[in-house]
């Protein structure tokens, strides 16, 4: 009896913690807006944007609260639709705007061209060094970086999901400090559409390699948070100098790309269910593209 008492007492106060450490989170997060919304608009634009992304991969978790399981099939066509919705943003919202930028800044056509071009081998390098450097554990391949099989498992997913969010937030972050807020704003949006099914698919893996429900939605809540810091970084670089535009913008591309052949479409094909993979991806590409198309 006292033993469940105890039980008792110590889930409400790990409830309590939570509610607590949400709450402080929140707080925290709107006062940083406050400070930055007057003397840096376009900084605090691109903090928001990373909290609606942010949000929007914590709300994809709650169906796991309720379910069990994704199909395998439904797990692809996600990841095949967020690839498609990264590759649309990388292509019309920072390759295509970069490429501009370095027109403007004086370039020629082959010049702004390279320029671009350079900054995204840059960018797929700088995250080809996170990978190889920092511990991490793959759903595909285990576990990889230095020194990671001294490190716990659950450490190891909690890095992974920041390797792979972390290209996201540098992206809104270039996107609202190098470009019109219009565009920012159309990329921040497809993030966040696609961030959705993200969550839910990283809450749904999580489960089925053993972690039990609750610690299952928190990681997943949780793995977006990287992306605020992540616009925040971007932004502020972006609002430092405007002759980065051109490389900020591809670098971020580049991440974004190494991101999505790397990581998302060798994971939605090792299932066998590449057709429902490549229908998600065309779909996710498609709305991107009018999402950015439309809205800029």
């Amino acid at each position: 009896m006292n033993t469940d008492i105890r039980s008792l007492a110590v889930a409400s106060a790990g409830k309590a913690t939570a509610v607590v450490a949400v709450v402080l989170l929140a707080l925290g997060a709107w006062g940083l807006w406050l400070i930055l919304r007057d003397p840096y608009p376009q900084v605090a634009n691109a903090w928001l944007g990373g909290l609606v992304a942010a949000g929007a991969t914590a709300a994809g978790t709650l169906p796991v609260v309720f379910s069990q399981r994704l199909s395998d099939k439904v797990q692809d066509t996600m990841f095949g639709f967020g690839a498609g919705v990264m590759l649309a943003a990388s292509a019309f919202s920072l390759v295509v705007p970069g490429i501009e930028a370095a027109r403007e800044l004086g370039r020629g056509p082959w010049g702004a061209g390279l320029t671009v071009g350079a900054a995204i081998l840059l960018g797929a390098a700088a995250l080809l060094w996170l990978e190889r450097t920092v511990p991490h554990e793959h759903f595909i391949k285990g576990k990889e970086g230095h020194d990671a099989r001294k490190l716990k498992r659950t450490w190891l997913f909690v890095f992974a999901v920041m390797l792979h969010n972390l290209p996201e937030g540098l992206a809104i972050g270039v996107g609202y400090g190098g470009t019109d807020a219009v565009r920012g704003s159309a990329l921040a949006t497809g993030i966040a559409i696609q961030d959705i099914p993200e969550g839910l698919v990283v809450a749904v893996a999580l489960l089925a390699a053993g972690y039990g429900r609750t610690f299952s939605v928190a990681l997943g809540m949780t793995s977006g948070l990287i992306e605020p810091v992540g616009a925040l970084g971007g932004a502020a670089v972006m609002a430092w100098s405007s002759m980065l535009l051109p490389w900020g913008l591809g670098f971020a591309a580049g991440a974004m790309l190494f991101v999505i052949s790397h990581e998302i479409i060798p994971e939605s094909h090792r299932k066998g269910h590449e057709v429902f993979a490549t229908g998600g991806l065309m779909i996710g590409f498609v709305l991107m593209m009018l999402l950015d198309t439309a809205l800029a």
